[in-house]
């Protein structure tokens, strides 16, 4: 006999808001399935306001409260039982943040939780990679965010290492990343993987996904070094305008994948990574992998 529950996690991040509604099948005697049910992105982009003036702005919380609103009708809709939202480097840097979270939970009756980097990497590690992953190799995790970039290494099937850096498409896009940051991540990169004969990267994030889309490569493929470096060249060739009529991308997308693509590259040359994994997986799905195996507190739908 099949019991199957439906969660929901909701991503709010940098660059944009995340709902994802999952099917968890459950079975006697076997491990539990995650099946994704729906999955809806609203590009807000709080990280603009709150990178350059530490605040949300009215227009943004207006377009927060209203996606907000509208994730609380799809949950009702697919009859979601339990939820957890997060929200991530924009809204805890804001110095409105909480009191957003408390006009959020006032008027659309969804209950925010304002996680901090460390967290967010735990919750992302938290997802089972272990369809995606051969345990006796060694990778680097990189989740590409708009205000922040969260790094794992994963060892043997184990998480030894985790840290969220913030370096992220948005402070990019705005040029307010210091040169400190990013020495800091190559030092900790490096470290961290030195005794490592072989490193492959795990590259996560909607700009990865797109690339690996665009790539034509079949599912479970890596994008090579060379492929990126190809590619990230052949972005900057192109106008904001020509990457949204020619190469087919969003408005959101158009300027941010561009710094996302050099922060993978980074990540793959500070590691030696010769080739990058893209499971299309992030911290929506940690959100229901840690949910349904309690490791961190949810609501329930009334």
């Amino acid at each position: 006999m099949l019991i199957i529950k439906k969660y929901a996690a909701i991503d709010i991040g940098s660059n944009a808001v995340r709902l994802l509604i999952s099917n968890i099948i459950e079975q006697k005697g076997k491990p539990a399935l995650f099946k994704k049910s729906s999955l809806v992105r609203v590009p807000i982009r709080l990280g603009a306001d709150v990178f350059l003036n530490q605040q949300i702005s009215n227009e943004n919380e207006i377009r927060l409260i209203d996606t907000m609103n509208a994730f609380r009708l799809l949950m009702q809709a697919h009859k979601v039982t339990v939820y957890k939202a997060c929200a991530t480097s924009a809204m805890r840097e804001a110095d409105n943040g909480f009191d957003v979270a408390k006009h959020i939970a006032k008027q659309c009756k969804i209950k925010i939780d304002i996680i901090d980097g460390e967290e967010e990497a735990a919750i992302i590690a938290a997802t089972d990679l272990n369809q995606y992953i051969d345990e006796s190799k060694t990778y680097l995790y990189v989740d590409v965010g708009g205000g922040s970039t969260e790094f794992s290494v994963i060892h043997q099937g184990k998480t030894v290492a985790s840290r969220s850096f913030k370096i992220g498409t948005v402070r990019l896009l705005n040029d307010i990343v210091q040169k400190e940051a990013w020495f800091d991540l190559e030092q900790w990169i490096k470290s961290n993987t030195r005794d490592y004969e072989k490193v492959d990267l795990i590259g996560s994030g909607g700009n990865i996904n797109k690339i690996f889309k665009i790539s034509g490569k079949a599912v479970g493929k890596p994008l090579t070094y060379f492929y990126l470096t190809s590619f990230y060249n052949m972005l900057q060739t192109y106008s904001y305008e020509e990457r949204i009529t020619q190469l087919d991308l969003n408005q959101d997308r158009a300027d941010v994948i561009i710094p996302a693509t050099r922060i993978y590259l980074s990540a793959m040359k500070w590691s030696g990574a010769k080739d990058i994994y893209v499971p299309k997986i992030g911290l929506s799905d940690g959100i229901i992998k840690s949910v349904y195996f309690e490791t961190v507190s949810s609501v329930k739908m009334p």
